[in-house]
């Protein structure tokens, strides 16, 4: 799940035919405002995509989203009855994502991933993966159908609690979708939180949310989270390596970081960058090691504050919504 108006986030695709990537690649290099519609890459506007126009796939999807309404942080969610449809989406993400991550995440990732010991034959509900967080990190899943504000999403996260829907992405565009699903939750952020050191970062953030009285200050440090627990980069031997959830679930995006622009980490950059909900990232940015990240990010949210915004000068920007 992301804060703030994030249903529009964007996972990639990938087919298994090496002459489609690598045209879905070279493509996805030069249009920033559009995204893959299609299992063969064919790009358009995420509108277009079939997860959004799908009549019979939008009512599951509102269904299992519907069950979080007035649902309480940590309070117990029924599990879902999983199709074979789904869970065969499942099953292709977790082929692609496999040796994307080997050849493309930072080695903090690949050893959360090694402890988070994911299923790779059908999804996991909520249930079975929070108690491994809960053991290893402390954190645990909780329900969400959909955008979470900044303030509770944020916040909950100081707490041990990482809000995460229960719905799949169309399986048309298997490893693409135009919102956070559960491959994006689980698979990316399940990761991270199965990593004490990557989740402490998330409850350093939440502590500085649950510090903060204004809207401003919040989206300010949504953006933050955006650039570094979902699109962040980690440089190990020289080379810009996968950190964040959202490049982790998605097999387009993991891999192309030479076909757009990365710069050194910069927080108050950063949080004066604009970023896109239904497109590529065209700015990313790279720690120089995942301590420098821890560095820079504790020492940032340890005095960020609702004047943080004016004291740096940051721009109040308004997202582009999917």
């Amino acid at each position: 799940m992301r804060p703030g108006t994030a249903a529009g986030a964007r996972r990639a695709g990938y087919t298994g035919d090496l002459r489609t990537v690598m045209g879905y690649l070279l493509t996805m290099s030069t249009v920033w405002q559009q995204t893959p519609i299609s299992a063969a890459g064919r790009m358009g506007t995420a509108d277009e995509h079939p997860g959004r126009s799908d009549a019979a796939y939008r009512r599951r999807r509102d269904a299992l989203a519907a069950r979080a309404d007035g649902h309480r942080v940590g309070t117990p969610y029924p599990e879902v009855d999983y199709t074979e449809e789904e869970h065969r989406t499942w099953r292709t993400v977790h082929t692609a994502l496999l040796p994307a991550h080997r050849a493309h995440a930072c080695r903090e990732v690949l050893d959360a991933a090694a402890d988070a010991d994911l299923p790779a034959e059908r999804i996991p509900q909520h249930s079975e993966v929070s108690p491994g967080l809960r053991t290893r990190t402390g954190f645990s899943l909780t329900l969400a159908g959909g955008v979470v504000s900044n303030e509770r999403f944020l916040g909950s996260m100081e707490h041990g609690y990482f809000h995460a829907v229960q719905f799949v992405r169309h399986p048309a565009v298997p490893l693409y979708t135009p919102e956070p699903d559960v491959l994006h939750d689980v698979f990316g952020h399940g990761v991270h939180l199965s990593s004490p050191r990557i989740a402490a970062l998330y409850r350093t953030i939440g502590r500085a949310a649950n510090r903060l009285e204004t809207a401003e200050a919040l989206d300010i440090l949504s953006r933050i989270y955006w650039f570094t627990l979902e699109y962040g980069l980690i440089t190990e031997s020289g080379t810009p390596r996968a950190f964040g959830a959202a490049l982790l679930s998605s097999y387009g995006e993991i891999a192309a970081h030479g076909s757009r622009e990365v710069r050194e980490l910069d927080l108050p950059a950063s949080a004066a960058t604009q970023y896109r909900i239904s497109g590529y990232q065209p700015v990313l940015f790279a720690a120089r090691s995942f301590s420098h990240l821890e560095d820079v990010l504790g020492a940032f949210c340890a005095e960020f504050d609702d004047e943080t915004g004016d004291r740096l000068g940051l721009p109040r920007l308004s997202r582009e919504r999917g």
